[in-house]
């Protein structure tokens, strides 16, 4: 029976990790040579995910939609840890040795959300639709990720993530992954044309030295008195590339690339 939604109740699908992952510039190429990215992008994601102790998980994914120049993966969630570390890490490592070997040189932007979706591991790319994959992808389009990426050495830095909030609360925050809450950054995630704006966390796993030290960062607002300083929940609204060093932390404190007027757009 097809579900009319707000009339009756239905279950709620499990929660799965979303991994998006894209590729900056691949327009660009002739389009003889899209097939081949595309099929490397698979297989620099896939090698990163297996060195990080995920290959059952890879070979069986809740599903699997490609989007010509990136794609999109269903994980279960108690793997969204090993998504925030090492994945990244490694991935960087995979597209340093494709980078010095082949023709294109590829830089990649990574977003991770998590959220109820279904799923049909046996037909896994006909599945994994909702709201919290659309939101994962307007993650991976959103204005400060892919100002990083723009901004940063394409010699040097080949990965640059966007983690929802709710990936950091739960998993970065909570400590359930191995880099500290200070290595990620606060932003807000706008997209051109769409209404979408959400907090949102970058983190670059190899900074190029052109992300460090251009402009001071506004500091944050101190805790009120009596109050534990807790995590982080919200980023700073600014114009323009601002980037400050933190101590060999994140990724740079790059602060956010586009302004915030207030709201979705």
């Amino acid at each position: 029976m097809e579900h009319i939604p707000f009339a009756h109740s239905i279950d709620l699908p499990p929660y799965r990790a979303i991994l998006a992952v894209d590729a900056k510039g691949f327009t660009a190429e002739p389009g003889s040579t899209h097939e081949a990215i595309s099929k490397s992008l698979l297989d620099l994601v896939g090698d990163a995910l297996i060195g990080a102790g995920l290959r059952a998980e890879w070979d069986q994914p809740a599903f699997l939609g490609p989007t010509g120049d990136g794609f999109a993966v269903g994980l279960p969630t108690y793997v969204l840890p090993y998504l925030v570390d090492p994945f990244p890490r490694l991935l960087q490592e995979r597209l340093a040795d494709h980078n010095r070997q082949g023709r294109v040189r590829l830089q990649l932007r990574v977003s991770l959300h998590v959220g109820p979706l279904p799923a049909d591991p046996e037909n896994p790319h006909w599945t994994g639709n909702g709201d919290s994959r659309n939101e994962t992808h307007r993650l991976l389009d959103s204005a400060p990720v892919k100002a990083v990426l723009a901004a940063a050495s394409p010699r040097v830095t080949f990965v640059a993530c966007i983690f929802s909030d709710r990936v950091f609360a739960d998993v970065i925050a909570a400590g359930y992954a191995g880099i500290h809450p200070d290595r990620c950054l606060p932003v807000i995630a706008t997209v051109d044309g769409k209404a979408f704006s959400r907090q949102a966390w970058l983190y670059i796993p190899e900074v190029s030295g052109n992300l460090l030290g251009v402009l001071p960062a506004t500091p944050a607002p101190a805790p009120e008195a009596g109050k534990p300083e807790g995590p982080r929940t919200s980023g700073p609204r600014v114009s323009g590339p601002r980037v400050k060093r933190n101590d060999g932390q994140v990724a740079t404190t790059v602060e956010t690339m586009t302004q915030h007027r207030g709201g979705a757009r």
